[in-house]
């Protein structure tokens, strides 16, 4: 079973704990626009539904596929988020902000009932921190917030795309930080936060209620106890 397969099963899987009047957060990547594809499918048959995307480029997609979509500034509360991961642990903890959304995923999945993550088998890790941890800065703390991560043990670089400087949704920058394995993510976690100048960072502790991961013998669940 290839890849694509893989996070096409685990998005269908978290797509049917969406119901009727439901108000659900849509994540952004590869498997979450898998995800998106499906509600919109299900929109057209009927199902009666509001959507917070996490991203531009999600809210784009939804509202092609004729999804209601609103600001969060419309809703008083999110039942149910969708989202994918770059990293998932044992513990449930993830590496988000692959594709730079990881500020409007996080505020949308704190605001959130229920957090349903989905991903492919080789997301499943023993240990966080092969995938490069996305920190999210203002462009003016960018240099002076370099060396400052790197004396955290990380090796750093500003994301760079078309080659100038990728900016997010919010016109911010992303400093990929390499910190190999991680061993205490909630330490890592509140040092970033507590960094002037850094806006958000891609882990996130303690926020998935479910994650569904697709593999060769099917869709495997984990939520908490």
């Amino acid at each position: 079973m290839t890849e694509d397969e893989q996070k096409q099963m685990a998005a269908a899987a978290a797509v049917e704990h969406i119901k009727d009047g439901m108000v659900v957060g849509l994540g952004t990547g590869s498997t979450a626009a898998k995800m998106v594809d499906l509600v919109g499918a299900r929109v057209k048959d009927g199902l009666d539904i509001i959507a917070v995307p996490t991203s531009e480029a999600t809210a784009e997609q939804a509202r092609g596929l004729g999804i209601k979509v609103v600001g969060l500034d419309e809703v008083s509360v999110i039942d149910l988020t969708i989202d994918g991961t770059d990293e998932v642990d044992p513990q449930m903890r993830l590496i988000k902000g692959g594709g730079g959304a990881h500020l409007r995923e996080k505020i949308v999945a704190s605001l959130s009932d229920t957090m349903i993550v989905i991903a492919e088998a080789k997301k499943m890790v023993n240990k966080l921190g092969a995938f490069k941890l996305p920190v999210e800065v203002i462009p003016f703390a960018a240099g002076a917030l370099l060396p400052k991560l790197e004396a955290l043990g990380a090796d750093v670089s500003i994301r760079q795309k078309d080659g100038t400087d990728f900016k997010t949704d919010e016109n911010n920058l992303i400093i990929d930080c390499a910190f190999g394995e991680i061993d205490d993510p909630e330490e890592i976690a509140l040092t970033l936060s507590l960094m002037p100048g850094v806006v958000e960072h891609g882990l996130f502790i303690d926020m998935a209620d479910l994650v569904l991961i697709g593999t060769e013998n099917g869709v495997k669940s984990f939520q908490k106890d």
